[in-house]
């Protein structure tokens, strides 16, 4: 009778790995983008150089580095058992997921026509991304559980804010 209980514990350990897929995914796909476009030469110059490619690599390594910065610190909470650790653990699944997505995406923008084809990794990545999403939990699953947690949270504080 605990075969639910012990999925959901189970899923609380394993939601931070798929974060931490995600964020590997980002990595690499931020990695081929900013390759392939210090390579590629446009109007005489890489397209690097180019203020929109720059803007798309900067939120893309910005976003990174905040996945990074999630999943790094929610492990290492984790690792207290703290009585928070559903809400922590769809947090890093939800979010790094959701970059890697957004990161492969612009990859795949950042390459052009090479990004669509299965010859180049980013287009794999783009399909990898969307998994992450979904197994495990989707990301609509993970946002309700973080919502459930702060309904929970916020409740049991004694004063009102207003």
């Amino acid at each position: 009778g605990m075969g639910f209980v012990v999925a959901m514990k189970t899923f609380d350990k394993s939601r931070p790995g798929i974060g931490a897929l995600g964020l590997g995914l980002a990595q690499g796909a931020l990695d081929i983008a900013v390759e392939y476009a210090r390579k590629r030469v446009q109007f005489g110059k890489p397209i690097i150089s180019f203020q929109a490619i720059q803007h798309k690599l900067a939120n893309m390594a910005t976003r990174t580095e905040a996945s990074r910065a999630l999943i790094y610190s929610g492990a290492r909470y984790m690792d207290t058992d703290p009585p928070d650790m559903s809400k922590i653990a769809a947090m890093c699944k939800m979010y790094a997921a959701d970059v890697a997505m957004e990161v492969a995406i612009e990859a795949v923008q950042i390459l052009g026509g090479y990004g669509y084809m299965q010859d180049y990794p980013v287009e794999k990545m783009m399909r990898d991304a969307k998994i992450l999403q979904i197994y495990e939990g989707t990301n609509e699953i993970q946002r309700n559980i973080i919502g459930q947690e702060l309904n929970k949270e916020y409740g049991r504080l004694k004063e009102s804010f207003f």
